[in-house]
């Protein structure tokens, strides 16, 4: 490197701190890669009056649902690395759709800088009461007996409601038709209606309607069974250790967001899930607070994405 070199990298360098210093100087935009009323919503809103307050500026949540979560995470990718806008990062965007998707418009890893895993969430598979079916082995046997009869509703192509819905027809050898859907909030409206028949979702959406009854709970992805559905077995007790795993919502900023901004914006993510009501009202919903470090969280995506592809490939499933 010549010294010209050196003197403009080191200019760059103080232009960076420069701006990190008086940063945010203007609103900032969250995008939620999904329709409203879903978990990626339900959390975008839960921490964005938060991170707006300790940065000193609003965080305006905007919704981009379609393509299951694809267009928001692809939106985000190409924004201009400046800080102003953020993304909620998403099991489905941030390996599902890259693992099954050759033609994903994004590379999860190049093309975001990971802030912080924000949450841990348990998923559930929920079916309308009208379903005559009481527990997870009941169903199983009802859609085996009438093939083609029932439908599972999902997040849209791709998300990880959809590749759960296929793993789950896989490993219990049934036949049930995929509705997708502009997100889960949408999902579960209809689910809720009887529109469909269940819906492979995260915890924090569904456990208000379990909970009154207007939706039946089979089996939870959880380490262990949920403390506010005790009776419901996880995935793992019923032998689909596959389908165990939890999902995550992070935050995330477009590739080349300066690291002065992506420390700031991590610090007041953190000093967010640590206040009493964002904890109460995540614990309510049935979510998990979390706050890792920026390098913590790129290893977790690196992890989920692989674990996709090595799902995806084993049970031949791809979602072009």
């Amino acid at each position: 490197m010549n010294v010209g070199s050196a003197a403009c990298l080191a200019l760059l360098g103080l232009c960076h701190s420069a701006v990190a210093q008086t940063y945010p100087t203007k609103p900032i935009r969250l995008i939620v890669p999904f329709a409203a009323g879903g978990t990626t919503d339900i959390v975008g809103r839960a921490v964005a009056d938060g991170i707006g307050r300790e940065l000193g500026q609003v965080v305006v949540v905007e919704n981009r649902g379609g393509g299951g979560g694809t267009i928001g995470a692809d939106a985000l990718a190409k924004s201009a690395p400046d800080g102003y806008t953020l993304g909620i990062a998403t099991v489905s965007t941030m390996a599902t759709n890259p693992a099954t998707n050759a033609r994903n418009p994004y590379d999860p890893i190049k093309d975001f800088v990971p802030i912080t895993n924000l949450v841990n969430v348990p998923n559930v598979l929920t079916i309308n009461p009208k379903v005559p079916a009481k527990n997870l082995q009941e169903f199983i046997a009802l859609v085996k007996a009438n093939p083609g009869k029932y439908s599972y509703a999902s997040a849209g192509k791709g998300s990880i409601s959809h590749l759960d819905g296929e793993l789950f027809k896989y490993l219990t050898k049934t036949d049930m038709v995929h509705i997708p859907y502009r997100g889960s909030g949408p999902a579960l409206n209809d689910t809720l209606a009887g529109q469909v028949s269940g819906q492979f979702d995260n915890l924090p959406s569904s456990m208000p309607h379990i909970q009154a009854g207007k939706l039946r709970a089979l089996a939870v992805a959880a380490p262990k069974r949920v403390d506010g559905l005790p009776d419901v077995p996880t995935f793992a007790e019923a032998g689909m250790k596959d389908m165990n795993n939890m999902a995550w919502y992070g935050l995330v900023a477009p590739a080349g967001t300066p690291a002065a901004i992506i420390a700031k914006v991590h610090d007041a993510a953190v000093k967010t899930l640590q206040d009493p009501n964002v904890k109460r009202r995540l614990a309510e919903s049935g979510a998990y607070p979390d706050g890792n470090t920026p390098q913590q969280y790129a290893a977790q995506i690196k992890r989920e994405l692989e674990m996709r592809k090595k799902i995806a490939r084993d049970q031949n499933i791809t979602l072009e």
